[in-house]
């Protein structure tokens, strides 16, 4: 089988090809048809590439190539976001009346898809502990049409189960959606689990630079051609330059990932240990509760770890405030190390009550590893941490003495 680093450099050369060693950018709206004929083809032609780029680019399909190859699956098609993505497959699949269950631990905007956005359109949704297989099982109806996953789970890390899940909905007749964004197809393959279809935001990890805004899907082609028609309707089109930016960034994915493998590794062994710190959530930590499913199902734990202060908000915010190198923002995967307050970030798409049901604990902080130097990264994080627990001892001397 031909290895993740020649795949992302040559998995894409046979569905546009050129002379030119690096692809050209197809900054074009819209395409010419060489005849009657032609242009009837290209018009109703699912996923393709030289009819009208809302419908595809050239760009987008060779994208497409190398996330498909590295997700082994069938087909892939790119969208504007990695939101676009989760949208775009959820209104193509499901109808009102239909049933979809979801997890408790996952991404704020899939959260306020599954509470908010599908009950205003009529379909049923049920959020279920996603480390106990059996809660899907008992969540089932007989109009459940999906299955929405995410492994390891943002923010928590907590590990689903993909095979037990993947088969349970097979013998039921549900698809399932994997969200595979921390993970990268280098730590985790779904499909080759038996998930029918594995989606991203490929603004992280697989673009890489912080640069782009984008999301992929993969799966078979008969599934995606399903959604690409909601695509085409929805409009979440992937600019030209973006999707050229996305295949550059890919390019490194293997190099980049190895870093923030270890680099996520090392920040979470050092953190654990530190007074400052009540619990750090990383599948990569023989303390993780999953790390023997963990160790099963993927192949590295990747860059991001979450770290529960132990003065919770307050101790979380002088904790971001001390980081050197890890600047307070939203997102992840870039080759600069991030940090941010999900239970701040996600007041904006989910409420107090839904954001406390999700388990989000107030003094957690996620720390998404980038591709710096391991020690230097090591040092930042101390420091932090050491400025917290010097100001709490020194609060808790100052009540000691007061009383």
């Amino acid at each position: 089988m031909t290895g993740s680093s020649t795949v992302v450099v040559h998995a894409d050369r046979h569905v546009h090809p050129s002379r030119a060693v690096a692809p050209p950018i197809y900054q074009t709206a819209t395409f010419s048809a060489d005849d009657g004929d032609d242009f009837a083809r290209v018009a109703v032609e699912s996923r393709g590439h030289d009819f009208y780029t809302r419908y595809g680019n050239p760009n987008h399909t060779q994208v497409a190539a190398v996330v498909a190859e590295l997700e082994h699956t069938e087909a892939a098609m790119v969208t504007a976001s990695g939101m676009a993505a989760l949208t775009t497959t959820v209104l193509g699949l499901v109808s009102a009346g239909d049933h979809v269950i979801g997890q408790k631990s996952t991404y704020g905007g899939t959260g306020s898809v599954l509470l908010n956005l599908l009950p205003r359109l009529g379909v049923s949704t049920t959020v279920v502990d996603q480390t106990d297989p059996e809660q899907f099982a008992r969540a089932l109806t007989p109009k459940t049409r999906l299955i929405l996953v995410e492994t390891p789970s943002n923010p928590l890390l907590q590990v689903t189960d993909l095979s037990a899940v993947a088969e349970l909905a097979r013998a039921n007749n549900v698809l399932t959606v994997a969200d595979n964004t921390f993970a990268t197809p280098l730590n985790q393959r779904p499909a080759d689990l038996g998930i029918d279809l594995v989606w991203h935001s490929a603004t992280k990890y697989l673009n890489g630079h912080t640069d782009v805004s984008a999301g992929v899907l993969a799966g078979s082609a008969e599934l995606l051609d399903r959604i690409w028609d909601t695509a085409v309707l929805t409009g979440a089109v992937l600019g030209p330059v973006d999707a050229w930016l996305l295949l550059r960034g890919l390019r490194t994915l293997p190099l980049r990932v190895a870093r923030h493998n270890a680099n996520g590794q090392a920040l979470a062994e050092v953190l654990s240990k530190h007074p400052a710190v009540a619990r750090v959530h990383y599948p990569g930590l023989p303390g993780h509760p999953q790390h023997a499913l963990a160790r099963k199902q993927m192949n590295g734990f990747g860059g991001v770890l979450a770290v529960e202060l132990t003065g919770g908000f307050a101790a979380a915010d002088a904790f971001l405030g001390r980081l050197r190198y890890s600047r307070r923002s939203a997102s992840l995967g870039g080759v600069e190390s991030l940090a941010v307050h999900p239970a701040s970030m996600w007041r904006g798409m989910l409420s107090e009550e839904q954001i406390a049901a999700s388990g989000v604990p107030l003094g957690l902080v996620r720390l998404a590893a980038g591709t710096e130097d391991t020690p230097d990264l090591i040092a930042d994080v101390l420091a932090a941490a050491d400025g917290v627990h010097h100001k709490q001892v020194h609060h808790k001397q100052k009540e000691t003495s007061a009383s």
